[in-house]
């Protein structure tokens, strides 16, 4: 059976509004789900429901005849949720909200957006999809993707729903005014501010939207290969942020000091995916290397200062 309708929560953000243009492009029916309008794409904001998923009655407002629900809305920031843990309960309750709307509609099928963050600090480096354990959380952010995950599983296994989890690493490119660390050293640069690396020795998996959104679609299409499977989506990989900023830093206009400071707490320090399962699954290949993405990433924040101006430059999360 091919998917012909879908509905995509978080559609707003960045890897939700880079995906439904490609659904789009390829002929989908497309609802997208987000608490915020799209301000990247008047035709992603047309097909947008304005709803807030942490309240359940708001759900009786989309689309129930759906054939796949792909679930990326949630609280993304892991420091932020360090700071303020009852986002990570949120995040547990849109998932849930969302599990039971599929169940009560009859929606067969259920992508689930995960993170990098559930394989904590072992002194690995490089992680397949089995080396996550519950003991090794490291941060609210991390136990609400643990715990969706769990919850995910648990309605596979109980009401027979087919379900996919896909994780995420690092996930830079356009559309992006948040304070991650690539959007924020790109803008602390145009404002010659100085870049602050939280650990001299954090190396980690920066994934390109493009080999991101790829990745997702060809999960999609291609979904009677991925069922009730886990998915490492990333570049395969691994980049120090150190070695981050500097380039970012040779690539803007502007010289800006880098600074190192400690690893801070509910951080994961070193990570690069195993992506052999996606290769082998679903024929996925990153087509860009680190080098190639920031480059395509500096270029596009460069021509739009607008865009770098709702950057929020005073952050120091990464």
């Amino acid at each position: 059976m091919t998917f012909e309708s879908i509905l995509v929560t978080g559609s707003s953000g960045m890897i939700g509004t880079a995906l439904v243009e490609r659904l789009l492009s390829e002929g989908y029916d497309v609802t997208g789900v987000d608490i915020a309008p799209n301000s990247w794409s008047d035709e992603i904001d047309a097909e947008t429901e304005p709803v807030d998923l942490r309240e359940k009655s708001d759900l009786e407002r989309l689309p129930s005849d759906v054939d796949v629900i792909v679930h990326l809305g949630a609280h993304a920031r892991v420091h932020r949720l360090v700071e303020r843990p009852e986002l990570a309960m949120e995040n547990m309750t849109m998932t849930f909200n969302l599990l039971e709307f599929a169940r009560a509609n009859d929606v067969p099928n259920f992508l689930f957006a995960s993170s990098r963050e559930v394989y904590g600090n072992t002194g690995r480096v490089v992680y397949d999809e089995s080396a996550t354990y519950a003991d090794t959380s490291e941060s609210p952010y991390t136990a609400s993707k643990i715990g969706g995950e769990s919850m995910v599983t648990a309605y596979n296994q109980c009401y027979d729903m087919t379900t996919t989890i896909v994780r995420f690493s690092n996930v830079y490119g356009r559309y992006d005014t948040s304070d991650r660390v690539v959007p924020l050293f790109i803008a602390r640069c145009h404002e010659e501010l100085d870049l602050t690396v939280y650990g001299a020795n954090k190396v980690l998996d920066f994934t390109y939207i493009d080999d991101c959104v790829d990745g997702l679609y060809r999960i999609i299409d291609q979904h009677h290969k991925v069922a009730n499977l886990t998915l490492n989506i990333a570049s395969g990989r691994g980049t120090s942020l150190i070695k981050l900023a500097e380039r970012v830093n040779e690539l803007t206009p502007n010289d800006s000091d880098v600074t190192v400071e400690s690893t801070r707490t509910g951080e994961v320090s070193r990570y690069v995916a195993d992506i052999e399962r996606a290769r082998r699954v679903v024929d996925y290949e990153p087509r860009f290397t680190f080098s190639n993405g920031i480059e395509e990433t500096v270029e596009w924040y460069l021509e739009r200062p607008s865009v770098l101006g709702r950057i929020p430059v005073g952050s120091t999360d990464t």
